[in-house]
């Protein structure tokens, strides 16, 4: 009745064949995640992912020597623990978290991992009481260390400077193709197509409050219209522009976010101190544009003003010229 409260048992309470057995579920798990690593970068990053095949074949080659040992002391039956059953024990990512992750993500995540297995082991062999079991903790732990050092030497050799200079760039690439263009483009949307309507209705009512509510509803607008376009207007499979819910994502929130930054100002309910504070920030929202064109898709910066400072002014002024009159 009361399972669901179970929190694993201590450390302290494992006898040596389960702490062995520990040993080799965990290592079984490891191979695994770096075989998954490896199959999502096989197409993008054929080197990486072979360094992580061979990181894998490490992981079973350990796996293989822990389960003979097993056998020799205790027998052929190993008991199932895994490292869920153990409070405190180290922590493994799932792994539909690390479909996501950047390369050097994976390659950070790699290295945390055999990091985090060595200092487990050194920790529990010094809290130990019984020799043998001082030991053995021990040698995993140089086990664990000598991986690490071949994970290194590893990349070192399969990756040459060159070759994780083109990776690097390539997950860049894709990460500006999948984040940062759909992000842009909706931010010029949101920050540029919803001035007309905020300050038409500004100027017009002189109502901050409904000012407000016509931002609001144009920033909450075309964001779900951004999002839903680009998530439908390409499905990366042919452009190599990665996922379609991960553009729209990014083009929705970033569409909201332009138009809600000189929309919120009117929540001030004084008129010409709101609208001076909406149009600081319509100079601020603009020129940051200009410099993430720049500096992202390396559009010249006299292009980029052009298209955005000019085009955002002329928005603002057809929008304040309409609620005037």
């Amino acid at each position: 009745m009361f399972s669901s409260f179970h929190q694993g048992r201590k450390f302290s309470e494992l006898s040596e064949a389960e702490i062995i057995a520990l040993a080799i579920s965990s290592e079984e798990d490891d191979a695994r995640i770096y075989r998954t690593f490896a199959g999502q970068l096989r197409a993008e990053f054929p080197q990486s992912a072979k360094l992580f095949e061979e990181m894998a074949q490490e992981e079973d080659v350990h796996r293989r020597r822990l389960h003979e040992l097993f056998e020799t002391r205790f027998g052929p039956d190993i008991p199932l623990i895994r490292r869920e059953h153990v409070a405190g024990y180290y922590a493994r990512r799932p792994i539909w978290l690390t479909q996501n992750l950047s390369l050097d993500q994976i390659r950070g995540t790699a290295r945390q991992m055999e990091a985090q297995a060595q200092r487990f082991y050194e920790t529990a062999a010094k809290r130990s009481s019984d020799s043998a079991t001082r030991k053995l903790l021990s040698d995993l732990a140089a086990e664990e260390a000598s991986h690490e050092d071949k994970a290194i030497h590893l990349e070192q050799s399969l990756l040459s400077q060159d070759v994780r200079d083109e990776e690097d760039e390539a997950a860049h690439r894709q990460f500006v193709l999948t984040w940062v263009q759909p992000g842009l483009a909706g931010l010029m949307d949101g920050s540029v197509s919803t001035l007309a309507p905020i300050f038409a209705t500004a100027f017009a009512t002189q109502d901050t409050w409904t000012t407000f509510q016509v931002g609001l509803a144009a920033s909450v607008g075309a964001g779900i219209s951004m999002g839903f376009t680009e998530a439908a207007s390409d499905d990366g499979a042919i452009s190599g522009r990665g996922s379609p819910i991960k553009r729209g994502i990014a083009s929705g929130v970033m569409t909201t976010i332009g138009g809600l930054g000189h929309a919120l100002p009117y929540l001030i309910p004084h008129f010409w101190t709101a609208t001076m504070i909406a149009m600081i920030v319509v100079f601020v929202e603009l020129w940051a544009i200009v410099w993430l064109q720049k500096k992202y898709m390396e559009t010249p910066f006299l292009r980029a003003t052009f298209q955005v400072v000019l085009g955002g002014a002329l928005v603002f002024a057809a929008g304040a010229l309409i609620g005037s009159g």
